[in-house]
């Protein structure tokens, strides 16, 4: 008996597993998570506010008030608004630094330039492989400030407001750009013409 009810179960346990290795299975379960993922990204898009256009030409005393108080030490600074933001150039830490006010003048976050060596070596190595006949153009660097829920606009396109490098990869005419998170995962982002 108890040999039948060990059998029983091993049979059970084997098939379970013989389950889990078949391929429509295995394709069922990956169109599942694309589907929940899909409806994530659908619920989040939603959820995004709309960026506020700024109104009037001039740089707010706002924006240039909150950047002294952000970057106390930067004297040389160039302003100028766009349709969103407030932006102010100056140097950094030897780096072209932007920073980006939004409509209540608070700081959205800084883009800087950068090198390539100075993305995660795992993002390096994977758009060397993927991207072998690109050329490799500007690298920025986004920084979030993590204390404004604001959207950020870089390339025409709003995305989350996270911490991430944009890499131009150039081909003929066309420059294809990805994003890449600080952990090294790289993503499409956009591509111009």
């Amino acid at each position: 008996m108890k040999k039948s009810v060990f059998l029983v179960a091993a049979f059970i346990s084997f098939s379970s597993l013989v389950n889990a290795q078949d391929p429509a299975i295995i394709k069922k379960e990956i169109k599942t998570i694309s589907k929940q993922e899909s409806a994530l990204k659908k619920e989040k898009k939603e959820e995004r506010k709309a960026l506020r256009k700024l109104n009037g030409q001039e740089v707010s005393v706002q924006s240039k008030d909150q950047f002294a108080s952000d970057f106390a030490k930067v004297t040389d600074v160039k302003w100028k608004r766009n349709a969103y933001f407030d932006e102010a150039t100056f140097m950094k830490d030897g780096k072209v630094t932007v920073s980006y006010y939004d409509h209540a003048s608070k700081l959205v976050g800084t883009t800087a330039v950068v090198s390539f060596a100075e993305l995660p070596q795992n993002a390096q190595k994977y758009i060397k492989n993927k991207f072998k006949d690109y050329s490799i153009g500007s690298v920025i660097f986004f920084d979030d400030n993590e204390f404004n829920d604001t959207d950020m606009l870089l390339y025409g396109l709003q995305f989350d407001d996270e911490d991430n490098y944009f890499v131009e990869l150039i081909k003929n005419s066309t420059k294809t750009l990805v994003r890449v998170r600080p952990d090294g995962e790289v993503f499409y982002f956009t591509e111009i013409k």
